[in-house]
């Protein structure tokens, strides 16, 4: 039998994790400067908090909500051969966006958040197919990926994903260690609570035109944020 709390679907908290991240990177690249977002609204001792603070503090739950997505994704998926092409398929198509909405250029130096949750794919992969050396190189190697090829979320959202995976059956041990994976993004971990109400149904997203929605919404609304960017320039 179920608690009665574990009121939340896959579904759900997809649609939680992607209203985080439209939310945060608004703030981040749309309205950050504006006056009204910057104003003050109150303060917490000495620290003024304002519009832009607090969007930046929700959209901080997005990639813990989107990596124990991947974990269950990666558990439950029909094919993972597929599942990999995809993750990766997106994080291709998700650079130029990515790039634009950060530098104004075809170039910035970092890659975007598909290319974490792929690497964490393949350290998933590896533990399920891999032993002793084999796996502890693996394992290596795709930190070293995670660190040169400048990920977002670096390797502590790689490490992150493998934590999710490791301690997918000891929740509140998984909470406690997994703030402490995500460091100065101490507030991230607030996203253990919704997930913590997770009950296992894929929920209302059925099909491939509501799962593909889900995966296009990352490059497209980058897109519109770059373009909206540009005319009120």
């Amino acid at each position: 039998m179920k608690e009665n709390w574990k009121i939340l679907s896959g579904s759900a908290l997809k649609l939680l994790a992607i209203v985080s991240m439209l939310v945060d990177h608004l703030a981040a690249f749309l309205w950050r400067g504006v006056p009204w977002c910057m104003a003050p609204l109150f303060s917490i001792g000495s620290r003024p908090i304002s519009a832009y603070v607090l969007m930046r503090m929700f959209g901080r739950i997005a990639f813990p909500i989107f990596a124990f997505l991947l974990v269950e994704g990666f558990i439950h998926t029909s094919s993972r051969k597929r599942y990999g092409i995809r993750l990766l398929v997106f994080a291709l198509i998700s650079e130029i966006p990515w790039n634009l909405v950060h530098s104004g250029t075809l170039l910035y130096p970092g890659q975007n958040v598909f290319f974490t949750l792929f690497i964490g794919y393949l350290g998933l992969c590896a533990i399920e197919r891999f032993t002793g050396a084999k796996l502890a190189w693996s394992l290596i190697g795709l930190l070293a990926a995670s660190v040169l090829l400048k990920v977002d979320y670096g390797c502590s959202g790689y490490g992150f994903i493998l934590l999710l995976y490791a301690l997918r059956k000891q929740e509140l041990l998984r909470a406690i260690i997994g703030c402490c994976v995500l460091g100065s993004r101490w507030i991230a971990g607030t996203a253990f609570i919704p997930i913590a109400m997770y009950n296992g149904e894929r929920g209302f997203i059925k099909g491939k035109a509501g799962k593909y929605f889900f995966y296009l919404f990352y490059p497209l609304h980058l897109l519109v944020i770059y373009f909206l960017r540009q005319q009120l320039l």
